[in-house]
């Protein structure tokens, strides 16, 4: 009861609430992305498996620290840099990121998602697969984070959960809003590249702070909300005539 009503340990469970949700934004927008490409019918049950899936790989890298921990040691080294587990996993998850926003930036431009929707009879399961290969990749930062924030076991694991559990919440609303809008859904894309660049120069020992990506990606969201807003007020102020004429 004592650990409990130390304000430390709730100012300590806030603060990596919050750094949870924001480490987890590209995982979300990884799933919503991939579960749009599904089946209406699949989509929100392909949602909550992803995070249910981020859920059991962050709680099993946090019982494993001992393990994380040697992810971090030197394996082999390349032109004098040490390369660890850690930066192999972080390398090919930002390479498989790279990829796959290239591809399917190429599908929403072309207009050809439906075609490669419907040629996948195993989409469900293909989509799921993917999710989980960047939940391992996008649960290191995520633990690691957790570790070095908070001393209790249970505190980094109740953070993990009420993430997870927000975004849950969230998750239908953001994919809601992402297939709406085209412009949002190549940004969104564009942001995966830009996590899957930062996430290859980690794994070759050029470590980009996240804070910086996080200012690009928050300014880039705001700029596409003046855009958003001020095509509303066109479409409008388009309308208005047509009300006056009837």
């Amino acid at each position: 009861m004592e650990i409990l009503l130390d304000p430390r340990l709730w100012a300590s469970l806030l603060t990596l609430t919050v750094l949870e949700i924001i480490l987890g934004i590209d995982n979300l927008i990884f799933i919503s992305l991939v579960s749009n490409r599904l089946p209406a019918s699949q989509q929100s049950r392909a949602r909550r498996a992803g995070l249910a899936l981020a859920v059991v790989t962050r709680l099993l890298l946090l019982a494993g620290m001992a393990w994380l921990v040697g992810l971090t040691r030197p394996l082999f080294a390349v032109f004098g840099h040490s390369v660890s587990l850690r930066d192999v996993i972080l390398a090919a998850g930002g390479l498989f990121l790279l990829a796959k926003g290239t591809v399917e930036i190429h599908a929403t431009v072309e207009g050809v998602e439906e075609e490669i929707r419907q040629s996948r009879v195993s989409g469900f399961w293909a989509a799921i697969a993917q999710i989980l290969v960047l939940d391992v990749v996008f649960s290191l930062d995520s633990v690691i984070t957790a570790i070095g924030m908070a001393q209790h076991l249970p505190v980094m694991a109740a953070a993990i959960v009420i993430a997870i559990v927000i975004m849950l919440l969230a998750s239908e609303s953001l994919s809601r809003f992402v297939n709406a809008h085209l412009s949002v859904k190549l940004l969104a894309l564009s942001f995966l590249i830009l996590v899957g660049m930062a996430l290859i120069a980690d794994g070759i020992g050029f470590h980009i702070p996240r804070g910086y990506l996080y200012f690009a990606i928050a300014f880039s969201a705001f700029v596409e909300f003046l855009n958003l807003q001020a095509a509303k007020r066109r479409r409008k102020k388009a309308s208005l005539p047509l009300q006056a004429g009837h």
